[in-house]
């Protein structure tokens, strides 16, 4: 995994929030896009907006910005938003893409809309909780995880820390990180109605609140993790990319980009540009993701695991 230090540096570089990447270049970075993506005319220009999952947003922004450094008739806009609103956007034909860390079958009950799009996995994201860098606890066992986030343990003394009331920063309803989070530390257990701890609609937000709030935790993507927080192991096995590759760590998603089924073909270019060895051999990594490649299991929209 990559140091905490070059993704905090890369995050400030593109921003946490939405922008409009339009005919900007990273230095000596994507010199050789022009020959991996379309050289049709009707690509070389046009409007993409890309909206979803906040998890995936860098590595979205990143691959914009040197893929409109050689294609400067074509600008891209991404934004965050959540994956629930990426899917949603996307199958009402209101975006060219949807950026989301889940399936488009765990967001939308039409099958018929989902056959209308194309899912594009463009990486693998692993995510995991973080505390505030003064929590003592340094792992934790899935049980208590799950008691945490369900309100059932409150003070870090319950898990082995020191006597320090527990703040739990969960995400959006709406959001593909939290999705994936609760899948795999909850499971079918339900959150008491009564346990209302505060949402956050970014990862960059979550990032903030837990370096700076006392006794918090929450999660995220691996591709946030800095310094700033400690990210927790959990049942002895550490957060790190070799360990979702095999399935050893579990809390871990496709990076979905999610178009059209015959998108146009500025849209078909760029996600092309996604695919190719000048993302998933450099960029994908260099920002903090896992190549598809690089993945000794899959996972299916059910969650079925199969050894590859």
């Amino acid at each position: 995994m990559h140091s905490s230090l070059d993704r905090r540096q890369f995050l400030k570089l593109v921003g946490a929030s939405g922008v409009t990447l339009a005919g900007l270049g990273l230095v000596g970075c994507g010199g050789s896009s022009a020959s991996t993506a379309s050289t049709d005319s009707a690509a070389e220009s046009g409007t993409i907006t890309a909206v979803g999952s906040t998890a995936l947003q860098p590595l979205v922004e990143a691959a914009a910005e040197q893929y409109t450094n050689d294609h400067p008739g074509v600008q891209i806009t991404v934004q965050g938003g959540g994956s629930g609103q990426g899917i949603t956007q996307i199958a009402q034909g209101a975006v060219q893409i949807g950026n989301s860390d889940v399936f488009a079958e765990e967001k939308l009950d039409d099958a018929s809309a989902v056959s209308k799009l194309k899912d594009n996995k463009v990486a693998v994201v692993g995510m995991g909780p973080i505390v505030h860098s003064e929590v003592s606890v340094d792992d934790i066992s899935l049980e208590d995880l799950k008691g945490i986030f369900t309100g059932a343990i409150t003070n870090w003394s319950q898990v082995g820390g020191q006597d320090l009331a527990i703040t739990v920063i969960n995400r959006a309803s709406g959001s593909g990180t939290r999705a994936t989070f609760e899948s795999a530390v909850l499971g079918d257990t339900k959150v008491p109605e009564s346990f209302k701890p505060q949402e956050q609609d970014s990862s960059g937000t979550v990032a903030k609140m837990v370096a700076e709030t006392p006794g918090s935790i929450s999660y995220l993507a691996f591709s946030y993790f800095s310094d700033s927080f400690k990210p927790l192991s959990v049942g002895g096995v550490k957060p790190e990319e070799a360990n979702v590759e095999d399935n050893s760590w579990t809390i871990w998603a496709y990076e979905h980009m999610y178009t059209a089924a015959s998108p146009d073909a500025a849209t078909q270019a760029f996600i092309d540009y996604m695919l190719s060895d000048d993302v998933q051999g450099s960029l994908v990594e260099q920002t903090g993701y896992i190549p598809v490649t690089g993945m000794k299991v899959s996972r299916d929209a059910s969650g079925n695991v199969t050894k590859l």
